[in-house]
Order: structure tokens, then sequence, then C-alpha cells
């Protein structure tokens, strides 16, 4: 399995990391992808990835909730590390218009600059979208580019959104959400093929049942690609199989700058 989505450099693993990462290992996952969020988050995200450089993979970009006053020496410092280093993608980039409403056409700002620079870098875009689906629609629309691929991070979307998000060329990560009773996501995926799917925890948040409210793991990947088996109809085995090889597609996609 490919755990495309996960802050693994967390505060919350500083007592038990090397053990989480076992658990992941043991659970059958090949890789962890490890989403930046400010300056705050890089250096311990980019020690994992030099510990473990074929498994550990590293984005960088500015999450949507940390664009604050300022934020323009946020994107300065992540197009620097861009020319120092390779890193797997940009992100996570994106609009979250649940927690604050104050900083969105910064955040507006800040999504489109990073855009640009994953085009700039031939890199993929992994996107957080927390009530701003269609928002963030518009600004890839704006944009024009059809070389602006990725992920849309924790999709939780209806069927109409899931199915723009495809037709615009992105993947679907799906996660811990999948797996609630009031996800909404079993009136969707069911839907999808699996050819447009990957799987993801987002630990050390949104923690699948039966672990929901707890700490987020990797190791609990195992259970959405359960449910997702589920939700298709097939076997667990069959999903592990289509959605790993859709991530690697990524990695293949964009190269050079992605050869961690």
């Amino acid at each position: 399995m490919i755990e495309t989505h996960a802050h693994i450099y967390d505060d919350q693993f500083a007592e038990d990391r090397d053990e989480m990462l076992q658990r992941a290992w043991n659970s059958g996952i090949r890789q962890i992808w490890m989403p930046n969020c400010d300056q705050g988050t890089i250096q311990g995200m980019l020690k994992l990835a030099d510990v473990y450089p074929e498994r550990c993979l590293p984005m960088i970009g500015l999450h949507p909730c940390y664009v604050k006053e300022g934020f323009e020496k946020e994107l300065q410092l992540v197009e620097e590390w861009l020319n120092k280093r390779s890193f797997l993608a940009i992100g996570e980039i994106g609009m979250d218009l649940y927690w604050d409403k104050s900083f969105r056409s910064q955040q507006e700002e800040a999504f489109l600059f990073q855009c640009n620079l994953a085009l700039e870098h031939d890199l993929w875009i992994d996107i957080h979208s927390r009530e701003a689906f269609w928002e963030t629609v518009t600004l890839i629309e704006k944009i024009g580019d059809q070389r602006l691929k990725g992920i849309f991070h924790c999709f939780v979307g209806n069927l109409d959104e899931a199915n723009k998000a495809i037709e615009l060329g992105f993947k679907l990560g799906i996660g811990g959400v999948s797996t609630f009773k009031n996800g909404g996501l079993d009136k969707v995926l069911p839907h999808i093929a699996l050819e447009h799917l990957v799987l993801e925890t987002d630990s050390p948040y949104l923690a699948p049942t039966p672990y929901r409210g707890k700490r987020n793991e990797p190791a609990y990947l195992d259970l959405v690609a359960e449910r997702v088996a589920n939700l298709k109809q097939t076997s667990k085995e069959v999903v592990i199989e289509e959605t790993t090889r859709n991530a690697m597609s990524m990695q293949l996609d964009f190269a050079p700058n992605n050869a961690i």
C-alpha cells in the first residue's frame, strides 16, 4: 500500500514515532507521502525523508490554514526549497473556509502561486479544500492548464463533486471518513471507478472506525482499504493493487523532480 497523506512528523508521534513507523511497514505500507504545512514543519519532515529516503517522501507547500499575515514570506520559502532539493509534490495547498474566512483572498493568492510553482517544476498538487470545493475548482479552471494534476486529499464530497474532480484530471484521496456511519462516501464510492482513487489516513487526524476520535496512524490504512472494498463489492487485495498502481503512476508521470 501507499499512504498518500500523513503528517508523521507531527508532535503527536513524538513519543513513539519509530514504533508507529514499524507498525506501518508491518501492515504492508511501502511508502508514506508527507504533506507540509508551513516553515515550522519542514525540518521535521525532511529529517524523516533523510532517514527513510525511499519510504517517507516529502511534499512542499503552504497549507491554507497557515495563510496569515506575512504569508508571502512563507511562499518565498517554498520556492527557495524547490530550488534546493527534490520533492514529491506541492502540498498541501488549497482553500479552507471552515475555520476562518477572513483570509480568503490571501488563500486564493497562495493557491494560484503554488499551482504555478507546480507547473514550473513539473509537480502535481495535493489539495486541501474544506468547505471550499467549488471555490478551489474555480481557481483551477482560472489557471486553465491541463498539465495541472494531483489529488483532492481527504475527499468527502458528493458524486457531482467527485465527477468534477475526475474531469479535471485529479485523483480522490480516500481516508477514514469513508468508514464513518454518516460520512457520506457510501453514496459516492460505489459509482466511482477504482482508477480514480488513492488511499490515505491524514494521520494523526480522522482515524477510521473503530478508532474514531483517537490518534490516527498509517497502519490503519488497511481499514480504509477494507471499507473501500466493501463499498465497491470487490476484494481488499484488488483495492490495494489498483490504488497503489494509481499512486505509483503519479510518481512516474511527474519525473524527474520527484526522483528523491
